[in-house]
This record gives structure tokens, C-alpha cells and sequence, in this order.
């Protein structure tokens, strides 16, 4: 289906410097099993208990998992808010802390028809989340899928999870390739996950930084490790949050630390922080159409 890209004047985005920066996070791993949804929960949670308004997106779209993660009970997903069985406000969870989740659709078939009203419709309704929240955090499908391209694209900051696995890295490689070469984004955040210390932290960053160095004109940004930590197997399967179930854990202090960072990364100043522009990003990158 041809991409609808929506009326700027219509949507209202005109206005957009009368809306409240958001900052908006992609995290991404490149390949799954590396903790990316964990460490976007207790980040989120680590920046509500600083006194931030924080929503997560579940951006998986055919695998989604932080509602599960957590406990909570879905019954309806972005997929209703689509076919106007409901609003965008109604599919909102609260989590831990305050924390507001919008939980993913099963799939994309339900997106795949929507006229240019309902494109404007859509955004309007993000848009008009804007004055509740400062952070967006985008928990994005693993891979190198279009949505997980456009969903990075559409961010302010991208936060790449990778572990001391040979396919953590090289597929972590293809999406900074395909993201830098096809579509101009040159910086990218990396936190080290399931480390035994800090030192294997560092040197995985060093693996990834000589490979990039050689082949890729990026900027990569060290921010930090997350240590093996027995503690975060065991809140899985209580399906709560490790910084909430166990948080002088080391992997729990870790992620709080994590977090302190990222609430010190500007907010921005620029359009693209606000989740309207967000939404039309989409939109026009094809997740939505």
C-alpha cells in the first residue's frame, strides 16, 4: 500500500513549538535474548522514582512482551484504537511507579489500511500525550526489521543493548550499518549487558568500536554495563521489575545508574522531541501504513 503521508496543517503540526519536549529513547539490541525489554522496564521505573512522567511503547509489534513482564492484564492494544473501537487513552497501563505502558498490537495487518484522517487521527491522539509525559522509551522488535529502522529514525536518542555473544555484535554491526548508510542516523548509545565485570564491559565497547571504526562512519557513546545478575531471572519469573523486587541487586543498581545518565541527556529543543513529530515519523517511515 502506498505510503499516506499526512497533511502537516491539518494535524496540527504547525503548532508544534507550543508542545512540551518529550524525550523519546529507541532501545535496540539487533538480535533478541539480550535483555532489551528488561532493561527499558527498570530504566523507565529508575526514571519515575527521579520524578519523571515516563511511557513505555511496546514496539514489538508481532512479539510483545512488556505487559507480560510485568503482570499486567491487556485487553485492549493499540490495534483497537485503530479500528476506533476505543481511544488511545483507554488502552494505557500503569505500571510500577506510575509508569504508563501502551501495549502492542499482535500484529500489522490491522495498520495496514488506514485512510489520511485516520493517520491525522492517530497522531492527534499521541500528540495530545505530550503534557503527561517527559520520556518515551520505545521497546523495538529484535532485528533489522523496517519498523525497528523506522522506529529508530523517529527517536531522538537510540540506546543499543549488547552482549558477549559473536551475534550480539554483528547484528548489533548491520543495524548501526543500515542505519547509518540508508538513513543518516550516526550516533548510538551502547550499554554492555550480562557482563561478569566491568572490564569485559569495556572490551566487548572495544570489539564493536574497532569493527565500526573501520567500516562505518558512526559515533558510538559508552554508557555503561549491566553484570550477570541471578536476580533478574528470578523477577522475570515473578513478573516484576528487578529494581522493584530486588534494587540493592547489582544488576539493579547497575540499571538505576543507567538511568541517572540518561535523565541527564538533553531534552530536546527541536520539533522531533515532541511525540506528534514522533508519530508522524512513523507514518511516513511505513510502520503505520
Amino acid at each position: 500500500m502506498e505510503t499516506i503521508i499526512p497533511n502537516v496543517q491539518a494535524s496540527g503540526l504547525h503548532n508544534m513549538s507550543a508542545l512540551k519536549p518529550v524525550k523519546v529513547i529507541s532501545v535496540s539490541g539487533g538480535k533478541g535474548g539480550v535483555g532489551k525489554s528488561n532493561v527499558t522496564i527498570n530504566i523507565a521505573i529508575s526514571l519515575a522514582k527521579m520524578g519523571k512522567k515516563v511511557m513505555i511503547m511496546d514496539a514489538d509489534l508481532g512479539l510483545a512482551n512488556i505487559d507480560i513482564m510485568l503482570g499486567l492484564r491487556v485487553t485492549q492494544n493499540l490495534s483497537h484504537v485503530l479500528k476506533g473501537e476505543c481511544e488511545l487513552e483507554d488502552i494505557i497501563l500503569e505500571g510500577p511507579e506510575g509508569i504508563k505502558i501502551i501495549p502492542a498490537s499482535s500484529g500489522t495487518k490491522e495498520m495496514a489500511q488506514l485512510s489520511e484522517m485516520e493517520h491525522v487521527g492517530l497522531i492527534r491522539a499521541f500528540g495530545s500525550l505530550s503534557s503527561q509525559i517527559d520520556v518515551l522509551i520505545v521497546d523495538t522488535a529484535a532485528g533489522i526489521a523496517d519498523n525497528v529502522i523506522s522506529f529508530a529514525q523517529a527517536s531522538q536518542d537510540l540506546l543499543m543493548v549488547i552482549c558477549d555473544e559473536p551475534t550480539s555484535i554483528t547484528d548489533a554491526y548491520a543495524l548501526m550499518k543500515i542505519l547509518s548508510m540508508d538513513h543518516g542516523i550516526f550516533r548510538f548509545r551502547i550499554v554492555a549487558n550480562m557482563i561478569r565485570n566491568p572490564k569485559e564491559g569495556r572490551n566487548l565497547f572495544a570489539k564493536l568500536t574497532r569493527v565500526t571504526d573501520q567500516f562505518l562512519d558512526v559515533a558510538l557513546d559508552y554508557v555503561g554495563s549491566i553484570p550477570f545478575d541471578e536476580n533478574v531471572r528470578k523477577s522475570v519469573r515473578k513478573q516484576q521489575a528487578l529494581v522493584t523486587l530486588y534494587p540493592s541487586s547489582p544488576a539493579a543498581v547497575a540499571m538505576k545508574k543507567l538511568a541517572t545518565k540518561i535523565n541527564e541527556w538533553p531534552v530536546p529543543r527541536t520539533a522531533k522531541g515532541n511525540i506528534e513529530f514522533f508519530m508522524e515519523r512513523l507514518v511516513q517511515g511505513g510502520v503505520l501504513d
